[in-house]
C-alpha cells in the first residue's frame, strides 16, 4: 500500500513548513537586530526589544503571488491574441482564420470548467477572462471579413448586446467566475447609447438612451446578486445618470423645452433609485431636486426677460426646501425631504451669491472716488448697469430665512436684510441724498438691533435649563451628516450674543459707507458725522460687552471727525487742527470717570497721538501739544486704576514739552536748564527712599537722571567739540560707580547707557577710518569667527546673561 500523500498535499505542507521557516527567520533576524542595538548602544539609553514571538509580516502570500503570476500571464496571452488579430490575419485564409480563432475561443471558454472542478480557482478565473477577451476578437473578426460595409456604431451596439447576453449565460452557467457577470453589465452599457448615435439621433436622445440603460441598471440593483454586479451596475448607472443630467442641464439653458422632460426623467430615476440604494438615498434626492429646479425654471426662464432668470431658479429652489419641513410634506420620506431641503438651498445659496456684487458695490463704491474731499462732484455708479432683481433675489432669500426660524434662520435674514438695504443705492441706482439716507437706515437698523430687548447682554450663553432633546436621526447618508453634527460639541455662543456682535459689525460697515459717499459734500460729512456721533454714543450707553465697548470706540472716532472736520471748514493749519484735536482726548478723560470703556480711551489715546503727528511741523505749537497732553495725562492719573501709566506718561509729555521748547528759543547748553531741575529730584528721591526704602530707584531717582542724560546725549552727538563728552562722561561714570556701590538698578542702568554712547561717539570717527582703511572681506571674516566664538561658548554665555539679569533684578 503506497503512504505516500498526494503531490497537491505534499505540495501543501511544503509550502506551510517553509512559511514557518521564513517566519522563523525573520524572527531571529529581529532578536539580532535588537542585540546590535543593546551593545553599540549609548550610555544610558537601551534599545527596545521586539515583541516576542512576533515575527515580520511577510510582504505577500502565495496566492497574492499566483494572481499576480495568473493575471500577466492572462494579459500576455491577450496581447498575444490581439497581435495574431491584427498583425497576422492576412497571412492566413478565411478557412484557416476561423478555424484558429473558434479553436482558441473554444478552449478557452471551456478550460475553466475542468479548472474549477479541480479547485484551480485562480487559474480558471485568468483563463476565463482570456477566453472574453477573445469573444470580443472574434466580432472584431467578424466584422472585417463577414459584414465588412455595415456601420461601425450600429455593428458596435449589436456586438454589445451579443457579447452582454452571451457574457451573461457564460457567467450563469460557471457560478464559480467572477468576472463574466460584471464584464457582462459593462457591455450592456452600450447598446441603447451607440444605437442611438448610430441612429443619428442628437443628444437628447443619446441622453434619453442613456437614462433607460441606467435604470435597468437600477433594476440589477434592486435583486439580489453579487456584490460585484451591484458595484459594477450602480458606478455604470452613476456614469450614464451624471452624463444625462449634465445634458440636460445644458438643454435647459439653450433649448429648455427639450432639456425639461430629460431633466424630469433624470430626477424620476434618481428618486427611485434612492429607494434601492439606501446608504446614498440622501444624495440621489439632492440630484432629483436639482433636476427638478433646472427642469421647472428652465422654461420658465425663456419665457421672461434675461434679468429675471436668477430670480425665477431662486424661487423654485425656496419652493423645493420648503418641502424639507416635515410639517408640510410629511408624505415624502426623511431622506429625501433632506436631500430636496440641500438642493434647494445649494440653488438659493448660488443665487445669493449672484446678487452679493450690488451689495459689494454699495459698500466700497464710496471709496472710489474721481474729485477732492468737499468738491460736490460725486463718482460714476459701480455696477450700475447690473440687473435690479438682484435687490429682489436678497429680499426672497431674507423672507425664507425668517421663516425658517431658529437662531441661524434668524442670523440669516438679519444678514440678507441689511445686505438689501446696502444693495438698494446700486440696483435701484438711487440719487446722492438717497444712497446716504439708505446706508444711516442700515447703519440704525444694524445697530438698534446690537441693543434690542434681551440681545446685547448676551456675551455669555445662558444655561439650558436640561438636556436639549436628540432630533430623530434620519435614514441614508443624510442621516450620517445629521448624527456627526448632532453628536459635535457645540460652541458656547448664544444666539443672542451672535446677532449682536453682527449687528454691530455690520452697523460699522455701513456706517463707514455713508461717510465716505458724505465726504463729497460739506454739509452731507458734518450731518452724517453728527448722526453716526448720536447712533454710536447710544449704543455705548444701552449696549453691553464687545458691542458696547466698539461702539464707544467708533463715537471717540465720530466725535474727533467732526472735530477735524470743523477745522478744515474752518481753513485752520494742520497744526492748529492737531491742537484743536486734542479736544477730544481731553473729553474722552473727562468722561472715563463716569463711563468706564478700555475702547474709548484708547481710542482716544490714538486721536491725541495723530494731534501730536500733526503739530510736528511747527516745533513752537509742538510743544504746546506736549503740554497739553501732559496735562490730560496727569488728570488721568487722579484715577487709580490709571495712576502708574498715567503719571509716567504725564512725565515723559512735560519734559518733552519742555526738550521741545528749549530747541524752539535755541538753546545749546541744554544742562542750564536740566540741572536746576535734576539736583532737586534726586534730592527728593533721596528724602523718599529715607522715608520709603522699597521704594524703586526708577520712582526716586530715574526721573532727576533722566532729565539731564538724555538732553545731553542729544546734544553730544551733535556737539563737534570735546569738553561736553568729556564731562557728561565723567558725570554718567560717577553715576554708574554710584548704582554698583548701593545697588540701586537705575542710576546703573542710565549711567552706563549713558556712558557707552558717549564712549561710540568718541570712537565713532576713528572706527570708520579703520574700517575704511581694512580689506573688505576682513569685517564679514571676523563677523563670522565671532559667530562661532559664541556658539561654541553659547552655554556659558546664557548662564552669565542669566545672572547678569538676576543681579539686575535683585537691585531695587
Amino acid at each position: 500500500m503506497d503512504m505516500n500523500p498526494p503531490p497537491v498535499e505534499e505540495l501543501r505542507r511544503v509550502d506551510a513548513e517553509l512559511a514557518r521557516l521564513d517566519a522563523r527567520r525573520a524572527e531571529l533576524l529581529a532578536r539580532r537586530v535588537w542585540l546590535l542595538g543593546v551593545l553599540y548602544a549609548p550610555a544610558g539609553r537601551a534599545a527596545a526589544p521586539p515583541f516576542p514571538g512576533v515575527a515580520a509580516p511577510a510582504e505577500t502570500s502565495p496566492r497574492g503571488a499566483q494572481n499576480v503570476l495568473l493575471t500577466l500571464g492572462g494579459i500576455l496571452l491577450a496581447v498575444a491574441a490581439l497581435a495574431f488579430t491584427l498583425v497576422s490575419w492576412g497571412s492566413m485564409g478565411i478557412a484557416g482564420r476561423s478555424a484558429v480563432l473558434l479553436a482558441v475561443t473554444s478552449a478557452a471558454l471551456a478550460a475553466p470548467a475542468v479548472l474549477l472542478r479541480r479547485g484551480l480557482g485562480s487559474t480558471a478565473e485568468a483563463v476565463g477572462a482570456l477566453g472574453l477577451v477573445l469573444t470580443v476578437l472574434d466580432a472584431y473578426a467578424l466584422h472585417r471579413v463577414a459584414l465588412p460595409g455595415t456601420d461601425g456604431l450600429g455593428y458596435t451596439a449589436a456586438a454589445a448586446a451579443v457579447l452582454a447576453g452571451v457574457w451573461g449565460g457564460y457567467g450563469g452557467l460557471l457560478r464559480g467566475l467572477r468576472l463574466p457577470l460584471p464584464a457582462a453589465v459593462v457591455a450592456a452599457q452600450l447598446p441603447l447609447p451607440l444605437g442611438a448615435l448610430a441612429a443619428g439621433g442628437g443628444p437628447a436622445v443619446v441622453a434619453w438612451a442613456a437614462v433607460l440603460t441606467a435604470a435597468a441598471d437600477v433594476l440589477v440593483l434592486g435583486r439580489p446578486s453579487r456584490s460585484e454586479v451591484r458595484v459594477t451596475a450602480g458606478v455604470s448607472a452613476g456614469v450614464l445618470a451624471a452624463w444625462a443630467l449634465l445634458t440636460g442641464a445644458g438643454l435647459s439653458l439653450t433649448d429648455p423645452w427639450t432639456g425639461a422632460p430629460l431633466l424630469l426623467g433624470c430626477a424620476a430615476l434618481c428618486l427611485y433609485a434612492a429607494g434601492a440604494a439606501r446608504p446614498a438615498a440622501s444624495t440621489l434626492a439632492t440630484l432629483a431636486g436639482l433636476a427638478l429646479v433646472a427642469a421647472v425654471a428652465g422654461p420658465a426662464r425663456a419665457a421672461l426677460p434675461a434679468e429675471w432668470a436668477v430670480p425665477v431658479y431662486v424661487v423654485c429652489g425656496l419652493a423645493l426646501a420648503a418641502l424639507w419641513r416635515p410639517v408640510r410634506a410629511g408624505w415624502i420620506p426623511e431622506a429625501v425631504r433632506g436631500g430636496f431641503g440641500l438642493a434647494g438651498g445649494v440653488v438659493a445659496g448660488l443665487g445669493v451669491l449672484w446678487a452679493l456684487p450690488p451689495v459689494l458695490a454699495g459698500l466700497l463704491g464710496p471709496a472710489d472716488r474721481s474729485a477732492g474731499l468737499w468738491s460736490g462732484t460725486h463718482a460714476a455708479p459701480v455696477l450700475a448697469d447690473y440687473p435690479a432683481t438682484a435687490a429682489l433675489v436678497l429680499l426672497l432669500g431674507a423672507v425664507a430665512a425668517a421663516t425658517a426660524g431658529g437662531p441661524w434662520g434668524r442670523w440669516g435674514a438679519v444678514v440678507l436684510g441689511w445686505s438689501l438695504l446696502m444693495a438698494l443705492p446700486v440696483a435701484l441706482e438711487l440719487p446722492y441724498a438717497a444712497g446716504i439716507a439708505v446706508r444711516l437706515v442700515a447703519t440704525a437698523a444694524a445697530l438698534g438691533l446690537a441693543v434690542r430687548p434681551g440681545g446685547p447682554a448676551h456675551d455669555r450663553p445662558e444655561p439650558a435649563p436640561g438636556p436639549a432633546p436628540v432630533p430623530e436621526r434620519p435614514e441614508g447618508a443624510w442621516g450620517a451628516s445629521w448624527t456627526a453634527v448632532t453628536a459635535a460639541p457645540v460652541v458656547p455662543v448664544a444666539p443672542g450674543a451672535l446677532l449682536a456682535w453682527t449687528g454691530s459689525a455690520a452697523g460699522t460697515a455701513s456706517a463707514v459707507s455713508a461717510l465716505l459717499l458724505a465726504l463729497d459734500v460739506r454739509a452731507a460729512t458734518f450731518g452724517v458725522l453728527g448722526v453716526l456721533l448720536a447712533l454710536f454714543t447710544a449704543v455705548a450707553v444701552l449696549g453691553g460687552g464687545t458691542v458696547r465697548e466698539t461702539a464707544a470706540g467708533a463715537a471717540v472716532l465720530a466725535a474727533a471727525g467732526l472735530v477735524g472736520a470743523g477745522a478744515a471748514a474752518a481753513g485752520l493749519s494742520g497744526a492748529a487742527a492737531g491742537l484743536a484735536l486734542l479736544i477730544v482726548p481731553a473729553a474722552t478723560a473727562a468722561l472715563a470717570v463716569r463711563v468706564r470703556s478700555v475702547a474709548a480711551e484708547v481710542t482716544g489715546v490714538a486721536v491725541g497721538a495723530l494731534a501730536l503727528a500733526l503739530t510736528v511741523p511747527r516745533p513752537a505749537a509742538l510743544a504746546l501739544a506736549l503740554a497739553l497732553g501732559g496735562v490730560i495725562a496727569a488728570a488721568t492719573a487722579l484715577r487709580a486704576e490709571r495712576r502708574r501709566a498715567a503719571s509716567w506718561t504725564a512725565g515723559a509729555l512735560f519734559l518733552a514739552a519742555a526738550w521741545v521748547r528749549l530747541a524752539v528759543w535755541g538753546v545749546t547748553v541744554p544742562e542750564a536748564y536740566t540741572l536746576p531741575v535734576t539736583v532737586p529730584a534726586l534730592v527728593v528721591g533721596l528724602l523718599r527712599r529715607r522715608r520709603d526704602p522699597a521704594a524703586s530707584s526708577w520712582a526716586a531717582y530715574g526721573p532727576g537722571l533722566a532729565a539731564t542724560l538724555v538732553p545731553s546725549l542729544a546734544a553730544v552727538w551733535s556737539d563737534p567739540h570735546w569738553t561736553r563728552p568729556l564731562l557728561l562722561g565723567t558725570g554718567a561714570l560717577a553715576v554708574t560707580l554710584l548704582g554698583a556701590r548701593f545697588r540701586l538698578q537705575a542710576p546703573l542702568v542710565l549711567g552706563g547707557a549713558a556712558l557707552v554712547l558717549v564712549a561710540a561717539h568718541e570712537l565713532a570717527p576713528y572706527v570708520v577710518q579703520l574700517v575704511g582703511a581694512l580689506p573688505r572681506w576682513l569685517p564679514p571674516a571676523a563677523a563670522g569667527l565671532l559667530l562661532l566664538a559664541v556658539g561654541v561658548t553659547y552655554e556659558r554665555r546664557l548662564r552669565e546673561a542669566r545672572a547678569l539679569r538676576g543681579r539686575l533684578a535683585r537691585m531695587r
